[in-house]
């Protein structure tokens, strides 16, 4: 039996409300921003939220000085395409890409998250 229906994730960064936009733009979800909190809702009420923490230090990636924690896997049919739209949302493509079914970029807080063939 589930406890639950589904979990949320809360990721810290540096500015709550810049990391929500980022990734409510990308997903295409709902946006609600307070103050030092966000979250992205879909429609299927899946959630991630964003935690505002003052001398937040960003991840390092392949490195561990500041272990990334976690990631993101997010699913494109064509990374080519995917790749665009998030550089212009404000992620960086990292130097280091392991493998050829996906891409690793940094959002706007330099945390990893990969996008990754469907």
């Amino acid at each position: 039996m589930a406890i639950a229906r589904y979990p949320a994730f809360v990721i810290d960064c540096p500015d709550a409300g810049t990391l929500a936009n980022f990734y409510g733009t990308m997903l295409d979800w709902k946006i609600e921003t307070s103050d030092g909190w966000a979250e992205i809702r879909a429609e299927n009420g899946n959630c991630i939220s964003f935690q505002q923490v003052e001398g937040f230090h960003a991840p390092t990636w392949p490195g561990q000085e500041h272990p990334q924690q976690m990631h993101l896997d997010v699913n494109v049919d064509d990374l080519d395409a995917g790749e665009k739209a998030v550089l212009e949302l404000g992620a960086t493509k990292h130097e280091h890409q392991p493998g050829t079914t996906f891409r690793v970029f940094l959002d706007p807080a330099g945390h990893p998250f990969c996008l990754c063939i469907n």
